[in-house]
């Protein structure tokens, strides 16, 4: 099947750019592509981007609610590790995990979630 489209970037709206980028970038090892007041890029136009907009008034996502819109799902060397790295970054572990010890749910510092798992 041909393409449309190509995937260059996923944006997360946020009120600091500058603070979720750094929270991603040590995240995800990638680098600053561009910045401004109001949005920073990570990575380069070679992959997916990660992208970061300021928004007046953000609001976060729920949790374990229906404003629960997106998330990201990484795989890491150990769960248990993993997530005491990224607590000492600013993540938090919401008190509702499902799926049992196959995954962990966290939060980034403005609410948006993510989950780690063993892969």
């Amino acid at each position: 099947m041909s393409a449309i489209a190509k995937l260059s970037t996923v944006i997360l709206d946020c009120p600091e750019p500058a603070v979720l980028a750094a929270f991603y970038g040590k995240v995800t090892g990638l680098a600053v592509g561009y910045s401004d007041d109001d949005m920073i890029y990570l990575g380069d136009d070679t992959g997916v981007q990660l992208g970061f907009q300021r928004v007046a008034g953000y609001g976060a996502p729920g949790w374990p609610d229906d404003r629960k819109q997106a998330h990201f799902d990484f795989s890491v060397a150990d769960v248990d590790a993993a997530v005491k790295e990224l607590t000492a970054l600013g993540a938090t572990v919401p008190d509702f995990q499902p799926g049992g010890e196959g995954w962990t749910v966290l939060a980034d510092p403005v609410g948006h979630l993510f989950c780690v798992s063993a892969g």
